[in-house]
């Protein structure tokens, strides 16, 4: 049996792990500017994270959620704590697309009600519900394609509420950082007169934060930085540090119902002791903290390199966004190739940069030592 041939491949074959630091099999080190597309949130291979995770493994890797698991609930606890949401209630599954997918089922059984509105160039997902609300029509195949979307463009509220106005809404969902879509950020004025709009007509706000969640925009939730309260958030990529794991953030509004909800391996003993062991080290190490004063100095080196090729640096934390003025592969390859470090990409013009969140000053300078080399000569 082949491997179903569907991700194009650097030809890296990458073994080991440390910090922001990464290593192939031939024993060459790499800079990790992208976390793994922002799942690496506390470092590769932390030692305390590697300690919780063998520690129960050595008693239980897995049961049902038929029965008690009090590491669940220990884990409701301490995210409510960390992020400001003690007063919601959480949900356990095993990825971002399964965090959207049951947000936007509440939403619907919430409302009674079946359209949503999201938002340009969003990403969402690749499952049913997730990918119907992606605007990439490439990877929404003919079934996921049921008409209950529209897109409308960020921030520019009008549309929104003219459309929310019209009735049927059962959610909105927003990226309040659009990551695939090119580290695009929501302003305050539209974040606000939106959640004013979708209380007003009765729809679900859902904040996507899988991605710009977590820490990475140096605030918990990105949303944060915005003055709004959604009614459901969802996470993934950051929460476990690498062990496949998402959760939504459940309004007290909403009433669970048994069976409504289910999921087979979601909230494991396995899962949750990686995101305990990630909240331990978000707290003992300060990394929100650090994702925004490190995630600030790297964005005003980058913007220093005073490089005719770079348009524009923007983002929050260590959610970055380069522009250039030419593909980005003719800096993302040498990057790998030359100067072995790893960033990510949005559209046909942006280097992404998704770093773990202990990323540190000195890395930073090293990154962008590196970037000014690859920078094709000025004309």
């Amino acid at each position: 049996m082949k491997l179903f041939d569907v991700y194009p491949l650097f030809d890296v074959n990458i073994v080991k792990g440390k910090g922001c630091k990464v290593w192939d099999d031939k024993g060459q080190e790499y800079l990790d500017l992208y976390g793994g597309h922002a799942v690496i949130s506390i470092g590769h291979s932390h030692p305390h994270y590697i300690s919780k995770v063998t520690e129960q493994l050595n008693k239980i890797g897995f049961y049902s959620n038929s029965v008690i698991n009090k590491l669940q609930v220990e884990l409701a606890e301490r995210l409510g704590k960390i992020s400001g949401y003690d007063d919601y209630q959480l949900f356990l599954i095993n990825s971002g697309a399964e965090a959207n997918e049951n947000a936007l089922k509440l939403a619907s059984f919430k409302t009674g009600n079946t359209r949503v509105l999201s938002c340009e160039k969003a990403f969402h997902g690749r499952t049913s519900l997730a990918v119907e609300v992606t605007n990439n029509p490439k990877i929404v195949a003919p079934i996921n394609d049921n008409h209950h979307v529209r897109f409308l463009p960020l921030n520019d509220l009008e549309p929104w509420v003219r459309e929310l106005s019209k009735g049927g809404v059962a959610a909105v969902i927003l990226e309040c950082i659009q990551g695939v879509g090119g580290i695009l950020m929501a302003t305050p004025e539209f974040a606000q007169g939106l959640a004013y709009a979708c209380k007003r007509y009765g729809a679900v706000l859902i904040c996507d934060e899988i991605q710009c969640g977590y820490g990475r925009s140096g605030k918990f939730f990105a949303h944060q930085w915005l003055g709004i309260k959604p009614d459901i958030i969802t996470v993934a990529k950051g929460i476990a540090n690498g062990f496949p794991m998402g959760g939504v953030l459940i309004s007290p509004e909403f009433e669970p119902v048994y069976g409504q909800l289910g999921t087979t391996f979601g909230g494991n003993h396995l899962a949750c002791a990686a995101a305990l062991a990630t909240l331990d080290v978000f707290e003992n190490e300060g990394l929100v903290e650090n994702a925004r004063v490190v995630g600030d100095y790297l964005m005003e080196g980058i913007r220093n390199i005073g490089s005719s090729h770079i348009k524009e640096v923007r983002g929050r934390g260590l959610m970055i966004g380069i522009e250039l003025d030419m593909p980005h592969k003719m800096v993302r390859k040498p990057l790998i190739k030359h100067e072995h470090c790893f960033t990510g990409c949005a559209g046909q013009d942006i280097l992404r940069l998704l770093p773990p969140l202990c990323l540190t000053k000195a890395e930073a300078d090293d990154f962008i030592e590196r970037l000014i080399r690859v920078q094709p000569e000025e004309d």
